[in-house]
């Protein structure tokens, strides 16, 4: 269960807290609302809630195609490309690791977005489907992330 933590830790991409409400940087016009520094709310994996220490601990910068997860006491970040499919529904997400814990790995997500401060993820961490439906039961090796974005 170790390593599986260890990978939804990595995946759900690094985070760091703060006591206070971040306060939001304005995007320029083009930036897209998937782009900034995220850290997680909440987050379930195979029907298990993750404990607040392990949520604090994860940060993760998307940036055009690209994201990095980092993770407090961890060595190096996962990072790597973030390709979306606004037009599937859900939106779907491909994340394909270059560098770090889960390089050569690829994982499917879907994902939305609302009112520019909140980001959800549903990851499949077997790689193998998008998920269908945003819930991750136990049994289902899914992953769901809610993220609030932070000032950069």
């Amino acid at each position: 269960m170790k390593p599986l933590l260890i990978l939804a830790i990595a995946i759900a991409h690094s985070f760091t807290s703060k006591a206070a409400e971040p306060v939001i940087q304005v995007k320029p016009a083009d930036a897209k609302p998937h782009e900034g520094v995220w850290k997680p709310i909440a987050a379930v994996l195979d029907g298990a809630r993750l404990p607040p220490d392990a949520l604090k601990a994860i940060t993760l910068k998307i940036s055009g195609t690209n994201y990095q997860v980092t993770v407090e006491g961890e060595k190096e970040p996962d990072q790597g490309t973030c390709m979306l499919d606004a037009s599937a529904s859900p939106k779907r997400m491909t994340i394909i690791s270059t560098n770090g814990p889960n390089r050569g790995k690829t994982f499917l997500a879907i994902y939305e977005t609302k009112d520019g401060r909140s980001l959800r993820v549903w990851y499949d961490l077997t790689g193998t489907e998008f998920p269908k439906e945003f819930k991750a039961p136990k049994g289902t090796m899914r992953y769901l992330v809610g993220y609030r974005r932070q000032q950069e």
